[in-house]
This record gives structure tokens, C-alpha cells and sequence, in this order.
């Protein structure tokens, strides 16, 4: 399954609202997953990513799945310095 995070808007700041998508994504996409199926979080059409919002997001997405979650490559700064700070691989 490809989750592109751009769904969710192209500026992904602030941690409510990270909250808000992960509690989205749980109710609409994630709960169609099969088990060992990966998770291809896929950054294209996203302007800025702070931390806050990775946070909030991607660290629960990844210890709910585990080694299910793979980070599509990105050359956004934006993307790699929040992925970096909230030590995502």
C-alpha cells in the first residue's frame, strides 16, 4: 500500500494536526492493511514537513507496523531535516 502523505495537505505542520491525520489515516486507510503488507509512505507533493507533525504521525505509524513501514526517497530539505530530528530512517 503506497500512503501519500500529500492527501493529508502539501504543508504538514503543527501537532494537532498530525494527531488529527493519523486518526484519519487509522479509520480510512490503515485498517485495510493485510498483515506483513508494506506501508510505502510516500513524501512527493509535500512543501514542508515539520517534526511536530512527523511526530505525531510517523512515529505511530511505525510502532504500530513495525517493519511493514518503508520511507520513500524525498530530496525535500523540509522532509529529510524532520525525518533526521525525529530519527525516522
Amino acid at each position: 500500500m503506497r500512503l501519500e502523505l500529500r492527501k493529508f495537505g502539501n504543508i504538514l505542520s503543527s501537532r494537532p494536526a498530525g494527531r488529527d491525520a493519523w486518526l484519519s489515516a487509522q479509520a480510512y486507510l490503515l485498517d485495510k492493511i493485510k498483515p506483513k503488507e508494506k506501508i510505502e509512505v510516500d513524501f512527493s507533493g509535500v512543501s514542508v514537513l515539520s517534526p511536530s507533525w512527523a511526530e505525531e504521525f510517523l512515529t505511530q505509524l511505525e510502532k504500530r507496523y513495525l517493519e511493514q513501514v518503508v520511507f520513500l526517497p524525498s530530496d525535500n530539505p523540509s522532509v529529510k531535516a524532520s525525518l533526521e530530528i525525529v530519527e525516522m530512517p
